[in-house]
């Protein structure tokens, strides 16, 4: 594993009495009790902080919080981590030695057998794992789960799958339900489905979602609801309220995208990223009657 600088190990004590005083001052609506013990939001740090990140996702840092985001989804140094639809590997950069001791990292990429585009962006993620063997060398890569197929079937279930903005495509595709219930069944009693999406305004038809990439808050916790999941908390971390969801290209209007080209580049690279809505839903332990 890539070891932390000393500045690093500066930075994850500080980072460690500060979270909690983020997730009282109005960025978290959750209970304090599940914020990270402080030896364990100090492990999360040095994974933000270690230079097995490329400078490039460091970069988002600011747009993404991805100490305080992982923080209020409650992942643990010893959790069971599945990372559905991982792309090329931001949070996977962060989740992989901050759980390569003591938890386990499946990263849920597309099918193996997928279109050109999916094998591709499936063999640039291995690639990329392959390079770095020290810090990705546990990683499990295996297929998103469908109700159809999963490889990936941790002993006992995953203590959590964790979605970054991904919902508007299963949507678009017609397969959210579906996804949903399949979370469900890999993860044990108890466990966290965590979302991150772009939060399109409440009411917002289905063709809208399905054009802009923005998805209504209220139409995510209905579905994860219906699929057996309950609503834990959520966070205001990765709100963005320059964000006016009203972009000639949707939501990839805006950074990092900048579909656009130079047509009010200026104007969207000074909202910054989307306005995101950043859910914890959990498992019950019982079923309900």
């Amino acid at each position: 594993m890539t070891l932390p600088t000393l500045p690093s190990l500066r930075r994850s004590a500080a980072a460690a009495a500060l979270l909690s005083l983020l997730c009282m001052a109005g960025g978290v609506q959750a209970q304090a009790a599940d914020a990270l013990p402080p030896k364990a939001t100090a492990a999360l740090s040095m994974a933000v902080d270690g230079t097995q990140r490329t400078p490039a996702n460091r970069a988002r840092d600011g747009a993404r919080h991805p100490l305080e985001t992982l923080a209020f989804f409650g992942i643990r140094p010893n959790s069971t981590v599945i990372e559905i639809a991982p792309g090329g590997g931001w949070y996977t950069e962060i989740l992989a030695p901050y759980l390569h001791d003591h938890g386990r990292l499946y990263a849920a990429h597309e099918p193996a057998d997928g279109t050109p585009g999916q094998q591709r962006a499936r063999t640039a993620f291995r690639d990329k794992l392959a390079r770095d063997p020290k810090v990705y060398g546990r990683v499990v890569l295996g297929t998103m789960p469908t109700s159809a197929f999963t490889d990936i079937r941790p002993p006992g279930g995953a203590d959590a799958v964790l979605t970054f903005r991904n919902i508007h495509n299963w949507i678009e595709d017609g397969h959210f339900d579906e996804s949903l219930r399949a979370f469900y069944d890999v993860l044990k009693p108890g466990g966290v489905l965590g979302v991150e999406e772009h939060r399109a305004p409440a009411g917002t038809s289905l063709a809208r979602v399905i054009a802009s990439g923005y998805v209504p808050q209220d139409f995510v916790i209905e579905r994860a609801k219906a699929a057996g999941f309950e609503l834990a908390g959520s966070s205001e971390v990765n709100a963005n309220p320059r964000d006016t969801k009203e972009h000639a290209n949707g939501v990839w209007s805006l950074p990092p995208t900048l579909r656009g080209g130079e047509v009010d580049r200026a104007k969207y690279q000074a909202i910054g990223e989307s306005d995101r809505m950043t859910l914890k839903f959990v498992k019950p332990r019982r079923p309900s009657h």
